[in-house]
């Protein structure tokens, strides 16, 4: 074995005993955010990747196929400190509620295909279905949310053509209660109060040709 091969090896398993370590500092960290332990694990093994990369780029003139910095740890450490010390100078929690509200419209080529699509993200959730059967526009909508994550992406499929939408951020006093406000009351959650202020608004456009052929 030559001696440039034999630093390669080594290189390789300073780099796989840093992965290692890090590894390790992540999981006895259980999630805390800023772990002094992960970052500088971080480093170690960062530094070893590239430790490793130098010894086998100069050796075999193959790189790591990722690629890899070098980090200062004396500066790096000085740099995280830093940021943490201007996160704490600069916690200024805004005084009021930022709300954001979305309006979306969809055209529905065919009613029957939405129905079967809802139907078929029911039993991706549970195979053993539910009781009451989807039969109208509504109870397909209804499903498709409650059946995934929440959110209009959910609607995001080919049996429902988007058209045009709106977003608008507001700055309220109060968050949203929606015990406040009755079932039927489609408008109450949506109004913003005298004191409430709109501070910005975003229109979607994405009304295509779908109606042009249509008496």
């Amino acid at each position: 074995m030559s001696d440039n091969h034999a630093a390669v090896e080594a290189a390789l398993e300073q780099m796989i005993s840093a992965a290692r370590a890090h590894l390790t500092a992540v999981r006895d960290a259980k999630g805390e955010i800023d772990s002094d332990e992960v970052w500088r694990a971080y480093v170690e093994f960062n530094n070893a990747a590239v430790a490793y990369d130098d010894a086998l780029s100069t050796t075999y003139g193959e790189p790591l196929p990722w690629e890899v910095e070098a980090i200062d740890p004396d500066r790096a450490d000085k740099f995280a400190a830093e940021l943490v010390e201007a996160g704490k100078e600069a916690d200024d929690p805004h005084p009021r509620v930022v709300s954001v509200r979305q309006r979306r419209d969809y055209h529905i080529p065919s009613v029957s295909a939405l129905i079967k699509a809802a139907e078929l993200a029911r039993l991706e959730v549970s195979s053993e279905g539910a009781d009451e059967p989807i039969t109208t526009v509504a109870d397909a909508l209804l499903e498709l949310l409650q059946t995934s994550d929440g959110s209009l992406a959910a609607l995001d499929i080919p049996e429902l053509e988007p058209l045009d939408g709106i977003v608008t951020v507001a700055e309220v006093d109060k968050a949203l209660e929606p015990d406040d406000f009755a079932e039927s009351d489609a408008n109450g959650p949506y109004q913003l109060t005298p004191s409430d202020k709109l501070v910005a608004r975003l229109d979607e456009h994405l009304t295509g040709e779908i109606f042009d052929d249509e008496s």
